[in-house]
């Protein structure tokens, strides 16, 4: 039998397979995508999981005329492969390849870009009311997971969609699990629903949903006769399907936290590859391990994360101390909220969240804690350049959108022990909340694990003594900058602070050099080059400032080295400036 995946380039082919043929269609995407992901990297649960689904949504529906939204994206490899994108598959999520997650402007079958959760109910009633203002007849459909749909904005759209006529189908992806597994009263409502035991009415149809389900979502016929059904049901509509992460890979179905996104793993046998493990230890782990040092001794740390434990490395903490560490779900709004309402009462709340996803919270930092001066201390892991994931979860504008807020302490450590230093003084007793922001991957420091010392806020460090030029950095840039550097007679000063800057050593440096270099892994609008620009007006000095960071644009995806050398922010980059500026 001739491989059915290789006739296919559109939905056009696929839907002129016979329904009978399906099942077949379906093992060999599964086995597509376990064969590129095992040695190219990237999600592979979440696809596995809706493989049936995938096919069956592009059978039924005449996309891309019928809108079709995937929220969050991660699920979508089976999507790409059969709308045109199978021969370039490999390049998924390499430098200057294909996007590993929906893209307008990759494909017109991309109907919404997506990478964050929950936004695809919103956008697809969006596209339904537009169509209906138009007088266009198509069918928009998203396709949502349980744990995203447990999120603030997806009830939102909900809570709208279920007062209109729009002709929306929302399919509930329910396989009990996101990159963590799903938590909260709405998945102890799903998981009752699926064992037929939930008692109250159902949630959905109290929305005015016409709820259907939950169906197995690996039944394809029964997925095919249902939406089928469903094209010709007026208004709101939800049908519930259940499925298994990771489906059709033994070790994904078992270890589904690890194959979310395992690296490269043996195709045939699913065995993970295992790297030569690095000497050096992940910030995120820093982090996990220093919380668990520090609230040993202080009773009154909790840990809060909007549902990344094992990316966060709250985990470990989670382990120690259940009853202080809180995994609340995608819900960043709420964590950085329920952070405050602990702060007023005298606890010490170490609230997780990553850079990306605070621009989620960014109204509940203002209003509800940095107005009233509530000491949270904000961990903002995968700052800077986070690689392949791209331009959605890149945390490149965090120290522009938090250097403009009163009252908020900001700090990017250059190296683990400054991360262990700045938790340790953080939770002291600052008067003031504080934002410290750390990226993604190892350091580059063995022994990491010293004695605590207490961090002065507000001061700058002199790492290297030159003359002429003085280069200002913040965080771990630091690092690319010492190399740069290396060979050069210029001064290298670590500001640490971006806020409160130390203006004492500022006044210094302005004084002492003829030239100014700024360099950040922060976008160059607002952040550390900004500050020193608006310092030095301020005080009328002339000095030459360049500007070095992530330049005004969305940075794609790529390894974090490929893009940091693409828009010169790699060791060579920053010396050829500073060379040129000599």
């Amino acid at each position: 039998m001739s491989k059915l995946l290789n006739h296919i380039n559109s939905p056009k082919e696929l839907r002129q397979l016979k329904q009978g043929d399906l099942p077949q269609l379906a093992k060999e995407l599964r086995d597509f995508i376990i064969n590129i992901v095992a040695t190219k990297e990237g999600h592979l649960g979440a696809s596995l999981g809706v493989v049936e689904l995938t096919i069956a949504l592009h059978y039924v529906f005449n996309t891309p005329e019928d809108l079709l939204i995937w929220d969050v994206g991660h699920q979508a490899y089976g999507h790409k492969i059969l709308t045109g994108r199978k021969d370039i598959f490999n390049t998924n999520r390499q430098f200057k390849g294909i996007s590993g997650f929906p893209k307008r402007d990759e494909s017109v079958y991309d109907n919404f870009g997506v990478g964050h959760s929950s936004t695809s109910i919103s956008a697809a009633l969006g596209m339904a009311i537009a169509s209906k203002l138009k007088g266009e007849n198509k069918q928009h459909i998203a396709v949502i997971g349980d744990a995203s749909i447990a999120s603030g904005m997806a009830f939102e759209g909900l809570n709208h969609a279920g007062v209109t006529d729009a002709n929306l189908l929302v399919i509930l992806n329910d396989n009990a699990i996101g990159i963590d597994p799903s938590v909260g009263a709405l998945k102890q409502y799903l998981t009752n629903v699926k064992k037929g035991t939930q008692k109250q009415d159902n949630i959905f149809e109290a929305l005015n949903f016409d709820y259907s389900g939950p169906i197995d979502g690996h039944d394809i016929d029964k997925l095919v006769v249902e939406l089928e059904r469903l094209k010709t049901v007026k208004g709101p509509k939800l049908l519930h399907i259940i499925t298994k992460k990771g489906k059709g890979l033994k070790q994904a179905e078992e270890n589904q936290v690890t194959y979310h996104a395992p690296g490269k793993f043996n195709a045939s046998t699913g065995d993970l590859i295992l790297k030569e493990p690095s000497k050096f230890t992940k910030f995120q782990d820093v982090f996990g391990l220093t919380i668990v040092e520090l609230a040993e001794k202080n009773k009154n740390i909790i840990g809060i994360t909007p549902a990344m434990p094992t990316g966060s490395s709250l985990k470990y903490m989670m382990d120690i101390y259940p009853e202080r560490a809180f995994d609340v779900g995608i819900a960043e709004q709420h964590a950085v909220t329920l952070a405050a309402g602990m702060a007023t009462q005298g606890l010490v709340s170490f609230c997780n969240i990553y850079s990306t996803f605070l621009q989620r919270a960014y109204d509940q930092v203002i209003h509800d804690v940095a107005l009233q001066k509530l000491p949270v201390i904000f961990c903002l892991d995968r700052a800077g350049l986070v690689g392949e994931d791209g331009a959605t979860h890149h945390g490149v504008f965090d120290l522009a959108y938090l250097r403009c807020i009163p009252n908020l302490i900001v700090f990017a450590p250059r190296n683990e022990v400054e991360l262990r230093n700045i938790m340790y003084t953080s939770q002291l007793g600052l008067k003031l909340p504080i934002a410290i922001r750390y990226p993604r991957g190892n350091g580059h420091i063995e022994d990491w694990k010293q004695p605590f010392v207490k961090i002065d806020i507000g001061i700058g460090e002199l790492l290297k003594k030159g003359k002429d030029i003085a280069v200002l950095s913040l965080g771990t840039i630091a690092k690319n900058v010492s190399e740069a550097i290396e060979s050069l007679d210029v001064s290298h000063y670590d500001m640490r602070f971006l806020k409160p800057i130390d203006e004492n050593l500022l006044h210094q440096i302005f004084k002492s050099y003829r030239a100014i270099i700024t360099i950040e892994d922060g976008t160059i609008k607002g952040g550390l080059g900004s500050e020193i620009l608006e310092f030095a007006s301020k005080n009328c000095y002339t000095n030459t400032v360049k500007i070095i960071g992530i330049p005004d644009e969305f940075i794609e995806h790529g390894k974090i080295q490929e893009l940091q050398k693409d828009i010169s922010l790699d060791a060579e980059g920053i010396r050829n400036a500073i060379v040129n500026t000599l």
